[in-house]
């Protein structure tokens, strides 16, 4: 089981459920615990266990209490808890990022396989995702097409993120005090104070934690189109801080004060504070999204297309 991502993200995001509790808090019961993390019991059995063994928990009187709060070295490395598509998708994008993929350029499955140290069929399916946008065009001798992301391309995503999101921000309001996305939403906004006070040396872990924010709020939509269309926006607006250097440690901490003031409102669940602050962070990201697609890196093309940089 330990050598399962799907264990490994679990215990993270266990730790971080745990993390807010007060000392010699019960712990929820499996079945709870299960659905709020959206795993098999047998999982959380596990998760527990080793909780046990590293004294985060103990048992007593039939019940298993905090006994301490988890520390950075209790956390498994993050490669370990991906999935095989997320790992695609990190590397993919690690891959653009560096520079190694261009507007028009070939992508051969057979190579990127080898490269990530993967199936073809993992790159295929990856790949396929983004066919319909025109984002990636498949070629009939079974390679693909990079098209980039234009400044007119990245306005139209913009406008549909918008819709989208103020939808699923909405819906996210709308949940049940007891439902897990709001354990979830707290242990991300525990999360943006600590980059926060660490932002010196830690401001570009910021991507991250933006994803996951985003991704939750889209999830709450329960609409499958909307968070399947959160994969592109992931491409686009969640690697757009990565692209461009200039001020990037103050960019991303004022992003995080925008998180915050985006999380308080989705709390109080006033509809008009949520739209204004969604519109307002939303703003800022397209702000940054299309200064990232004039700034090219040195040696680019200078053709419109070379808008890759905007992930």
């Amino acid at each position: 089981m330990r050598g399962n991502s799907l264990f490994k993200r679990t215990y993270n995001r266990s730790l971080d459920l745990i993390g807010g509790m007060p000392l010699g808090a019960p712990m929820t019961s499996e079945t709870q615990l299960a659905q709020t993390l959206g795993v098999s019991r047998t999982t959380v059995r596990a998760v527990l266990a080793l909780m046990s063994e590293t004294g985060l928990v103990t048992a007593s009187e039939g019940r298993r209490r905090l006994a301490r709060h988890p520390v950075a070295g209790d956390r498994f490395p993050e490669p370990q808890t991906e999935s095989a598509r997320a790992s695609v998708e990190r590397q993919f994008m690690q891959w653009v990022l560096h520079g190694d993929l261009r507007p028009g350029q070939l992508i051969h499955c057979a190579e990127l396989a080898r490269k990530f140290n993967t199936s073809t069929t993992a790159i295929r399916e990856y790949l396929t995702h983004f066919n319909h946008f025109g984002l990636i065009e498949r070629r009939p001798n079974s390679a693909w097409v990079f098209n980039g992301i234009t400044a007119a391309f990245a306005t139209e995503i913009y406008e549909i993120r918008e819709i989208f999101e103020l939808r699923s921000a909405h819906r996210f309001a709308s949940l049940p005090d007891d439902a897990p996305a709001w354990q979830e939403l707290a242990a991300i906004e525990r999360e943006h104070h600590t980059l926060m006070a660490e932002i010196d040396t830690r401001y570009r872990d910021f991507s991250r934690l933006d994803e996951r924010l985003h991704r939750l709020i889209h999830e709450a939509s329960l609409n499958r189109f909307m968070r399947d269309f959160y994969d592109v926006i992931s491409m686009i607006f969640h690697y757009h801080y990565q692209w461009n250097k200039v001020d990037e440690k103050e960019r991303n901490s004022a992003a995080i004060h925008e998180h915050l003031a985006y999380i308080a409102a989705l709390r109080s669940r006033d509809v008009r504070l949520i739209d204004l602050r969604c519109r307002a962070h939303l703003r800022t990201a397209r702000a940054t999204l299309l200064r990232s697609i004039d700034a090219r890196p040195p040696g680019a093309d200078a053709d419109a297309n070379d808008g890759l940089r905007a992930g």
